[in-house]
């Protein structure tokens, strides 16, 4: 049996700013139905990559293919469609301050379907339930809400348009642990119930040891590891090393071996 086609291509990309080069040849493939990481240090470029990735900033070299759409050279309204088969959230949540939870997540289902509005409003129940949030909570506004509860309305919304691949920047940034580790469940769940693909960019170390089935780790340009996180951990680099001290020191990272 032929493996499934990635998700995600990513070949050759380079990225200058003036004679600043962050990225010089970055390449990996994601498959679908998997939870991939990508990880570095400050000025690595990761938030650039994931902006290159869903057609926000152009690279200067090489080329970037979702679901099967080159990002940078096909038509702008194949892009468009397929910007409709994504979701995304940005570190903060991004929420409309002026908008209820319930009328953000609205949004996309305002923009790009004609379902009517009693649809609409079974659906944004639906994703909020998804999210895991109360329905009650839809009729609260952004500035109401906990970190975490703006985190995971930021979802509901990501998820409006019922996506293949969710794209993650810092997702538990700013939470407190127990309210990062229950969201870090909720997307693994995302990933095993529902077949979603996603891709995040974290520097969260707890959300690297439980829930991801692949680590990518950028690093001098380009990529410095691609595997298991217990494959990334003996790769024999002084940042990887630093990186992961603390974490190996008391036993090192478990093996997601089980699946879950």
């Amino acid at each position: 049996m032929n493996a499934p086609a990635p998700v995600i291509e990513v070949d050759g990309i380079v990225t200058r700013f003036d004679h600043v080069t962050v990225h010089d040849g970055v390449s990996f493939k994601v498959e679908p139905g998997t939870l991939v990481a990508l990880i570095g240090g400050s000025g690595t470029g990761k938030s650039v990559l994931l902006r290159e990735i869903i057609g926000l900033h152009r690279p200067t070299e090489g080329t970037v293919h979702v679901l099967g759409t080159d990002m940078w050279r096909a038509p702008a309204a194949e892009v468009a469609g397929i910007r409709r088969r994504f979701g995304m959230t940005f570190q903060d949540g991004a929420l409309f301050s002026s908008l209820s939870v319930a009328q953000n997540v609205a949004v996309p289902l305002a923009e790009h379907t004609h379902v009517s509005h009693a649809l609409r409003d079974h659906l944004v129940r639906l994703r909020l339930a998804q999210a895991g949030l109360p329905a009650d909570v839809g009729a609260m506004m952004p500035s109401e809400l906990s970190g975490g509860m703006r985190k995971r309305a930021a979802l509901a919304r990501a998820l409006a348009l019922e996506p293949e691949i969710l794209f993650l920047d810092e997702p538990t940034s700013g939470l407190d642990p127990t309210t990062a580790r229950s969201f870090d469940a909720l997307v693994r769940s995302l990933v095993d119930n529902l077949g979603i693909t996603v891709f995040l960019v974290t520097h969260d170390l707890d959300t690297l040891l439980t829930v991801v089935d692949r680590l990518i780790v950028l690093a001098e340009g380009r990529v410095l590891a691609d595997g298991t996180v217990s494959d990334v951990v003996n790769v024999d680099h002084s940042w990887i090393r630093s990186y992961f001290a603390i974490r190996t020191m008391v036993g090192g990272p478990p093996n997601r071996s089980d699946g879950s």
